[in-house]
């Protein structure tokens, strides 16, 4: 079996990669590795997909280096059957302009549902995985790439854009807008009070509380809605004893018309 993939990337960044098992084992499609932490990175579950069957086999990958290659062993065998299948590559890397070529030889024993695939389904899940990993390979060189060169131009500096090893305290965004305040200035805090301020004399409970006071009479005010507290108006008394006469009047009327009308009839029966 022999395939070729080219990729836009600079044979050195891809050999770094591939020097590191931890990173060549997130660039293999369908490899799931083992939980353990000390676990070999190449070791676990690989799913491959031949015809329009999902094969998953265990074991484990071998990743070397030989005469400026790289070679790649394996064995697995079949998590729901008895087939297994070993593996054997070698992986060259040809600078080539504006990029690396990638030259896949070797070959694959197998015995079970694989060997039972035929050859054109089994050479196109071949050729299938290795351009996966080409493809993952890329973008893992990518990132590694770049973090590399971030971390190789990263420098601590300061806003005057001179490194001189101290760093300058945070500034504020009101001191981001109007500056820092002149030497001298008359309006720059001193002891960390505004001498401005005209409550910055008050002890710090009592200036609390009169801060609290006017900030909830501006509300009041700006909100036109009554005063509270020892500004609200006095309740004007209740006018009970007015309620209290209307309530009686009207019995001792019906009560007086009621005795009327007896006397009235009492007259007339006697005349």
């Amino acid at each position: 079996m022999e395939h070729e993939v080219f990729v836009p990337v600079p044979a050195e960044v891809l050999r770094a990669t591939l020097t590191d098992p931890a990173r060549v084992a997130r660039c293999v499609p369908g490899l799931q590795q083992d939980a353990e932490p000390d676990a070999d990175p190449l070791a676990g579950r690989l799913k491959i997909r031949v015809g329009g069957n999902t094969i998953t086999y265990r074991g484990a990958l071998r990743l070397g280096e030989r005469n400026g290659a790289f070679t790649v062993e394996g064995e697995g065998s079949e998590v729901r059957g008895k087939g297994s299948a070993a593996l054997d590559l070698t992986l060259t890397l040809t600078p080539v302009a504006e990029g690396t070529t990638l030259t896949f030889t070797g070959r694959v024993k197998a015995a079970g549902r694989l060997a039972e695939a035929g050859p054109e389904a089994r050479g196109a899940a071949g050729a299938r995985l290795l351009d996966r990993f080409a493809e993952a390979l890329v973008a893992v060189s990518d990132v590694e790439a770049e973090l590399a060169a971030e971390l190789a131009a990263g420098t601590d500096t300061d806003d005057d854009g001179v490194d001189d090893g101290v760093e300058e305290p945070p500034r504020t965004p009101a001191d981001a807008l109007d500056g820092p305040p002149a030497a001298g200035d008359a309006t720059a805090p001193v002891n960390g009070t505004d001498p401005l301020d005209p409550l910055a004399a008050r002890p710090p409970a009592e200036a609390a509380h009169a801060r609290r006071t006017m900030i909830g009479r501006s509300a009041e005010e700006v909100d036109h809605a009554p005063p509270r507290g020892r500004y609200a108006p006095v309740p004007a008394p209740e006018t009970s004893s007015a309620t209290a006469h209307l309530r009686w009047i009207a019995p001792a009327a019906a009560l007086a018309i009621a005795s009327a009308v007896v006397v009235g009839r009492a007259l007339r029966r006697r005349r």
